[in-house]
């Protein structure tokens, strides 16, 4: 039997003491010593995990400490409000589960434990948890939920600062209009952010712009070509988009001459003929092509000539302008607009030559290679890290990026939010930075990958701008609304409400699954108002804030609610699901997947709409009506705070 035992583990009465207690400073600052992340202030579950531990540890003999932390939340309340797997607790003799039904005491909090297969099942009883977790919602407001002690460095000593991550995402392509396929990596890097800075984690958000590379050489020469000084002022990223489409249109026919004469020559010496004349005309046809005068002009910026350099600059930062509306848009914001130009030239030759001293690089045909097989990662083949011509590939860029981040920042983590398809570029990355001698950074660097939208392809020609997106979305949305003429005219800014109702439409698509899974792109899909969708999220919230308008209660009135009048077993079920928040919130930090809230969300927006019928506010007697409003706006409060934390913007009316 554990030593430690604390009030409220003991003493039923004590249940009330605990739901009158207001969180106060402490419990954002400095840990209580009995368990691991217990908050009980911040989270009224770990109320009854402590008790259940305290007390199944008295029957077991296992360390109440042990129990607590193999007591897990439930997705479905037919399996109660927390499980135990039996089996976790390693006890000969006895079957624990007999011990735990026959003897569990009875309490004002838990009803006696059932078993299913090997797992215990603990219901907590109505009135009890309805006086905890109502008050604790209403007082904490847009903090329920959060808990900054978990980023703590040390929990119990809060001086010693929080931890801090660094989230990479989003990082479009310079000069290139923001389509809806960048828009995984940018909902998925500011939903972490938001998750790790809601537990307490200093967060860096970083934008690590591709705003280097040959492609720079074709777009400038292009824009000599195509570029309109007006155009590129009025509207700079589509204006260069379209230069850069032009010179793609001149490039391809050269490109294919090119590869043609390559395929003739290589037949030509398999047959053993003269092939001088052929290579003379390839050189020429090569020397003349856009793709090497584009070499040419990156050599250029690559060698700080000034020009060249100033036309980039001027690209680059109307672009970065162009973003930063879109990310507006979206809630986003970023700490460092970063790129692969940022990174000192400096650093990308020290990484050279700490693989050249530690014999990671080669030669191979005038280029530097690693050779991953003779390292013992087989699976990563061979990289390479400088072309022919001298200039740096992306690993040695982003092995000096990675250096000077950690010297800046000293980071404990940092997440790479990229595609799948970089999952071989990652991998090669974090093993050449354990290759250098500096494991301890590698160990701390993550890749959290996702699958692609299916029908943004730019190659294709069926590239959707989100921008453009977004306007047609918010059209549609504008329509529906127009449908009810009385509660339009009662909406404050409706252009305002449909673009908002059509970026969660939008935002919503995109997480409704595990972010590793493709999904197709859908206007229709994602602007329905029937299924788990954006628009049926908000209208969720927004009829939530109608019955608070139309209630006309303050807060302080509903603080001072009956809630003992809350026995339907709608009302029940609702605070059940309703005091889960803070663990689904700390759940999601270990699967960091976005569905993970949506799915609690929509359960939650299910869950009241079979309610309304059974549980009224308007025309109910003045105390029942108080305590259903206290239920109603608690459920209001927690929506809204998971649209936030997901990224949205909840809407009042619709």
């Amino acid at each position: 039997m554990s030593a430690n035992h604390s009030q409220t583990a003991h003493d039923p009465s004590a249940v009330s003491a605990a739901s009158n207690a207001k969180p106060g400073p402490s419990d954002c600052s400095a840990t209580s010593s009995r368990f691991p992340n217990f908050y009980p202030s911040l989270n009224p579950i770990d109320v009854y995990r402590e008790y259940i531990a305290d007390h199944l540890a008295s029957i077991t003999g296992v360390e109440a400490s042990e129990v607590y932390t193999k007591l897990q939340w439930t997705q479905t309340q037919d399996k109660g409000d927390l499980t135990l797997p039996v089996p976790a607790l390693r006890i000969k003799g006895k079957k624990p589960d007999q011990h735990a039904t026959e003897w569990f005491p009875d309490s004002d909090l838990v009803e006696k434990p059932t078993t299913s297969g090997s797992f215990l099942q603990f219901y907590f009883k109505p009135q009890a948890l309805i006086k905890l977790v109502l008050p604790t919602i209403l007082e904490r407001k847009i903090a329920y939920g959060c808990n900054p002690n978990l980023g703590l460095r040390d929990q119990s000593d809060p001086s010693k600062g929080k931890l801090k991550i660094l989230v990479e995402f989003s990082s479009p392509n310079i000069a290139k209009p923001f389509h809806a396929g960048h828009l995984r990596s940018t909902i998925i890097g500011g939903f972490f952010a938001s998750l790790y800075e809601a537990l307490g984690w200093e967060v860096i958000r970083v934008n690590y712009l591709g705003d280097w590379g040959k492609q720079y050489g074709l777009l400038a020469n292009g824009y000599k070509r195509f570029g309109k000084e007006e155009e590129l002022q009025r509207n700079p990223i589509n204006h260069l988009f379209d230069v850069y489409v032009k010179i793609n249109e001149v490039k391809a026919p050269e490109d294919k001459e090119i590869e043609s004469l390559k395929a003739e020559i290589k037949l030509a010496k398999e047959a053993n003929r003269d092939v001088t004349a052929l290579e003379e005309q390839l050189a020429q046809k090569v020397d003349a092509s856009e793709d090497e005068k584009a070499r040419r002009y990156f050599k250029s910026m690559e060698d700080g000539d000034s020009q060249a350099l100033d036309l980039w600059r001027k690209f680059r930062d109307l672009s970065i302008d162009k973003y930063k509306q879109t990310y507006a848009r979206l809630n986003i914001r970023y700490d460092v607009y970063s790129g692969e130009s940022q990174i000192k030239r400096e650093s990308m030759e020290a990484a050279e030559k700490i693989m050249a001293d530690k014999g990671i690089t080669e030669n191979s045909d005038g280029a530097v290679i690693v050779d991953f097989t003779k390292h013992g990662a087989k699976k990563l083949g061979k990289a390479v890290v400088k072309k022919k011509d001298g200039t740096p590939l992306y690993l040695t860029r982003d092995i000096g990026a990675i250096m000077e981040r950690y010297e800046e920042y000293k980071f404990d983590k940092m997440i790479y939010v990229v595609a799948s398809q970089q999952d071989l570029h990652l991998a090669q990355l974090f093993k050449i930075t354990e290759l250098i001698g500096r494991k301890d950074i590698a160990d701390r660097c993550c890749h959290e990958k996702f699958g692609m939208v299916n029908g943004m392809s730019t190659r294709r020609g069926t590239v959707k701008f989100l921008d453009s997106v977004i306007e047609d979305v918010a059209d549609y949305q504008h329509a529906v609304m127009k449908r009810n003429k009385a509660k339009y005219d009662q909406v404050e800014d409706p252009d305002k409400v449909a673009e908002t109702l059509a970026i969660t439409s939008i935002m919503v698509q995109d997480m409704s699954s595990k972010k590793i899974n493709n999904y197709d792109f859908s206007l229709d899909r994602m602007t329905s108002y029937e299924g788990d969708t954006g628009p049926y999220l908000q209208y969720a919230h927004a009829r939530l804030s109608s019955i608070t308008r139309k209630a006309g209660l303050s807060p302080d009135e509903l603080l001072s609610a009956d809630l003992s009048l809350l026995i339907e077993p709608h009302a029940i079920n609702l605070v059940r699901l309703l005091a889960q928040w803070p663990d689904v919130v700390q759940f999601t930090l270990k699967t960091l997947e976005p569905v993970t809230i949506l799915s609690y969300l929509f359960r939650m927006t299910h869950m009241l709409s079979s309610s309304y019928d059974h549980l009224r506010v308007v025309g109910s007697e003045p105390d029942l009506k108080k305590a259903r409003m206290a239920l109603y706006e608690c459920a209001r409060q927690v929506l809204n705070n998971g649209m936030k934390l997901l990224g949205l913007s909840p809407v009042e009316r619709m």
